[in-house]
């Protein structure tokens, strides 16, 4: 949700202008800071930047998005595997016009990997080192046995409306070409194949984009990670990881988290907002001790360049999921983020009373509920794709020292006292508290 200055608002970030007075009460009533996500070298995807977060060195673990994909979706990968993520895109001729088929449903997804499947997984002239799973909507897994990873792939969401044979996959080294090679001709094969197919002529008459090809990415093996019981075993037992997207759930796996799967996550603007903030109160109060609450709306949203549904998906995570942990954890009486609590508990049919929500001062915490809230990286609108700038943070518990920081957002985290972080000092930060 982090973003650039943006001229039609004022000259303000997308987080000075939404009403987010959740989040602004955390910034005034907690410590705040800036924290680099991004290790200098490193593509700003959200595998990097989250693995970051939690504090794993990325010259250690960084193996790409496709191994985390597999880990989400329960395929377990074998020495030499060469995982990709595999974006069912839309090309229109010559140019790729989005990475995502227009918001492709999983049900469609499904039906065009398994078409995928049958059609080249049992082709000679891969002599069965391909598979194909099925993900989620557009994102999917691709699987090469005896693959080599040092390959160059272009992320197709960094290159939306230009040419795309001008980011054809190739060798790094002399030892990666036939893999480049097959990856080649498994592009220019699916652009044969998926056109053909019932699904696609139907979204087609439609007016619909049809995913015309698909776009490996993001490859690597299987990462060694450490799981953060382990590192961190006296402040975790036991967490929890609640996404809609799979890479995230495969970075929780990894790090030793349970996936929690919440009805109606979708990972876009209309995500479940509400059974995700739900979905932690219950984590809490079932004993986990940390959870990993990740949403991507705005993260979609900033690829689509859409101010106004960025500023929606940000309003509603303060609304809509923030606001209402806060008042289940007995945090906040503050009337300005409480505007909605009505508005959730009719729509969660949880009530508003002294019974029904869980007061802090009878927790098993000793200190209460901490809270880190922050983006993974920017998307701003503007340029339609993650930069590496560093990203605003909060860290809110009770008995927390505030500094002089009144609202969250990128400008005033500057001024927190925690300055700027990099590396795992940000989780070893958070632990302490």
């Amino acid at each position: 949700m982090a973003d650039w200055h943006v001229p039609s608002l004022g000259g303000k970030t997308l987080l000075q202008y939404a009403d987010t007075p959740a989040m602004d009460w955390l910034a005034r009533n907690g410590r705040n800071g800036l924290l680099k996500t991004v290790p200098d070298g490193f593509h700003p995807g959200s595998e990097v930047a989250n693995s970051s977060i939690l504090g794993y060195d990325q010259h250690l673990v960084y193996e790409g998005r496709g191994p985390l994909e597999a880990a989400s979706i329960g395929v377990e990968l074998e020495p030499g595997d060469l995982a990709l993520r595999c974006n069912l895109v839309c090309i229109e001729g010559d140019i790729l016009k989005n990475h995502s088929c227009g918001r492709l449903e999983t049900e469609e997804g499904d039906v065009l990997i398994r078409f995928l499947e049958e059609q080249l997984a049992s082709d000679p002239r891969y002599g069965g080192r391909v598979h194909f799973y099925t993900g989620v909507q557009y994102r999917h897994l691709l699987v090469i046995k005896g693959g080599n990873k040092h390959i160059q792939c272009t992320p197709p969401h960094d290159v939306p409306g230009q040419p795309w044979r001008q980011f054809e996959i190739q060798a790094e080294v002399p030892e990666a070409e036939a893999t480049a090679a097959l990856l080649r001709d498994l592009v220019l094969h699916s652009q044969e194949l998926l056109p053909t197919h019932p699904l696609n002529k139907e979204r087609a008459r439609e007016g619909k984009d049809m995913a015309s090809s698909i776009w490996p990415w993001g490859g690597g093996y299987r990462p060694q990670m450490v799981p953060l019981t382990e590192r961190f075993s006296e402040q975790i037992h036991q967490g929890a990881v609640i996404t809609a997207v799979d890479l995230i759930r495969g970075i929780g796996h990894y790090a030793g988290l349970r996936v929690i799967n919440v009805p109606g996550a979708t990972g876009l603007y209309d995500t479940n907002f509400e059974g995700k903030a739900q979905a932690a109160i219950d984590a809490f109060r079932a004993g986990d001790d940390f959870v990993y609450l990740h949403v991507e709306a705005s993260d979609e949203a900033g690829h689509d360049g859409s101010v106004p549904l960025k500023l929606q998906t940000i309003e509603d995570l303060d609304h809509r999921l923030i606001q209402p942990i806060l008042q289940a954890f007995g945090m906040t009486n503050d009337k300005s983020c409480s505007a909605r609590n009505d508005e959730y508990m009719s729509l969660t049919g949880v009530e508003s009373n002294a019974d029904s929500s869980f007061d802090i001062r009878h927790s098993s915490f000793d200190k209460g509920l901490a809270i880190g809230l922050l983006p993974d990286h920017p998307t701003p609108c503007e340029h339609r794709t993650h930069t590496a700038d560093p990203i605003p943070f909060c860290i809110y518990y009770p008995g927390i020292e505030p500094d002089s920081v009144q609202t969250f957002d990128e400008d005033a985290a500057r001024d927190g006292a925690y300055g700027l972080l990099e590396g795992d000092e940000f989780i070893k930060l958070f632990m302490k508290q």
